[in-house]
């Protein structure tokens, strides 16, 4: 089975990889499945914060680890701010 970075193996992967830096770098611990959630959330607002700054492209798999997981970090800002921190 290969690992395409399009199909879902290959979101999932990003997901959880995103997900777990995202936490490690803003000191949170939500466990595998919030890294997942957290992880694909930041994937989505990552890409779509890039594409609205004119940056597109193909960066591969490190370059969608990277956007997801600037994506993620600013997703766990916002939350901590509606919820004031908890």
């Amino acid at each position: 089975m290969e690992l395409n970075p399009g199909g879902i193996i290959g979101w999932v992967i990003v997901g959880l990889v995103a997900g777990w830096l995202a936490g490690r770098l803003t000191g949170t611990d939500r466990g595998l499945v919030g890294d997942l959630v957290l992880g694909l959330i930041g994937a989505f607002v990552g890409g779509l914060l890039f594409s609205l700054l004119g940056i597109s492209g193909s960066a591969g798999l490190v370059g969608s680890i990277v956007v997801a997981t600037i994506g993620a970090v600013i997703v766990v800002f916002l939350f901590r701010l509606v919820t004031r921190g908890r």
